[in-house]
This record gives structure tokens, sequence and C-alpha cells, in this order.
């Protein structure tokens, strides 16, 4: 029986935690007056009001920025910095990323990446960590560097109508990531979306667009998918 998976890149294998709260601190230094005291979230409480998809606005006041000027300054600038260089130098592969995608290969699974990253965002990462071994260059889908974004859950579907016209037909395909619009994309075509805790969003976010499953990272989403 041919199989097939779909993985995200961010959150089912790569960590950007780092990243985002990186360029919170770096909004919080610019924006903040230089009299003026703001209240730095720890890296925990700030990534689990991005997982909860607290607004950016609202994290900015509850940081300090109760000017609302303040505030949505805070948003832009952050909104035009997180996908940019050097703050990718963050992001770290997940432990046990590796590990799981090999024993996918291993048991024969056709490897797919879809990600909302760029070409220019993605491709030196696939080299620094010698990720295409798992997939190889038509099984890449991510966006070209110069489209036009419009929102996640109406970009990613278009990925995935993309890798339905072109790939091989198999008997049992899968989509494993860690946001809404994964889940979607993968609903879009009747594929069960399997949603990940690495990542973004967590369980309450996750659940309002009913996954297949919800588990806790890749490994446990591949172990799964390759028992039954």
């Amino acid at each position: 029986m041919r199989k097939r998976i779909f993985t995200d890149f961010d959150g089912p294998i790569m960590d950007v935690s780092e990243r985002y709260y990186q360029v919170y601190l770096y909004c919080l230094a610019k924006i903040r007056q230089p009299d003026q005291v703001v209240r730095t979230l720890s890296k925990s409480e700030f990534w689990e009001y991005k997982r909860s998809q607290v607004p950016e606005k609202e994290i900015a006041i509850m940081s300090g920025f109760e000017d609302e000027k303040q505030a949505i300054r805070f948003a832009h600038l952050r909104r035009a910095t997180v996908h940019t260089n050097p703050y990718f130098d963050y992001d770290r592969l997940l432990e046990n990323a590796i590990p799981a995608l090999e024993k996918a290969q291993q048991a024969g699974v056709d490897l797919a990446v879809m990600t909302m990253r760029r070409r220019r965002e993605l491709e030196p990462v696939l080299d620094q960590y010698n990720l295409r071994r798992f997939f190889k260059s038509d099984r890449i889908f991510c966006l070209d560097d110069d489209y036009v974004k419009t929102v996640d859950i109406q970009d990613k579907p278009k990925l995935m109508k993309l890798a339905q016209a072109n790939l091989p037909k198999v008997d049992q395909q899968w989509m494993i990531g860690d946001t809404e619009a994964d889940i979607l994309a993968a609903q879009s075509h009747h594929i069960p979306a399997i949603a990940v805790l690495s990542g973004i969003r967590n369980q309450p976010q996750l659940e309002k667009y009913q996954p297949s499953q919800i588990l806790p990272d890749l490994t446990t989403s591949i172990n799964t998918i390759l028992e039954n």
C-alpha cells in the first residue's frame, strides 16, 4: 500500500519559538520611549500567548504599551520583522524530527514538505540540516519568493491543490501540521489532518478546526501512521 505524509516545516520539524521571542524583544526595545517602563514577558509567557492566538496588540498592551498608537506600531513592526534575516538563525531543529523522518522513509512512506515559507527562507535550512534527503525537489511545496501572500488559510490549500494535481496517486495520505492552515489544507482534499502540539497553536485553538487527531509531535504522528 502506497502511503504519503505531507508535513509542515515550522512546528513539526523546526522550533520557531526563540525567533518569535527575539523579535518580540527587538520590537519592545524599538517602540519603547527612553524613559518608558515596560514589562518584558518571559519566553514561556510570551509563547503561551502566541499559542493561544492572543492578538499582537494585546501582547503589546500587556508589555506596557497602553497607548494605542504605540501598540499598533509594535504589532506592525513585529509582522514586518518576524520573517526576516537574521532572525531565522534562532530557529532550531526539533529533537527527534530527524529520527521520525528517517523512520517514515525506511518504512517506504513518500514524504513531502508543505510550508508557508518562501523558497529563499526554506532552501538554506534544508541544506543546513541535510533535509533534502527526505524531500525530493518535486516534494517541496513552498511559496515562490515573489508570491503575494493573502492569508495562510487561503494560501496553504492552494499548495495542497497543486500537490494533489502533480504528485503520483497513493492509497493513503496524511497532513501533519501545527496550525489551522494545515488542517484546512488537508480537509479541502479529504485528507486526514494530524495536528501537533510542538508548534504555534495550543490544543484549544487546534480543536476548533476538528483535525482527525491531535498528537504531541512529529514522532508520535509518524508512529501512529505506521502502526495503522
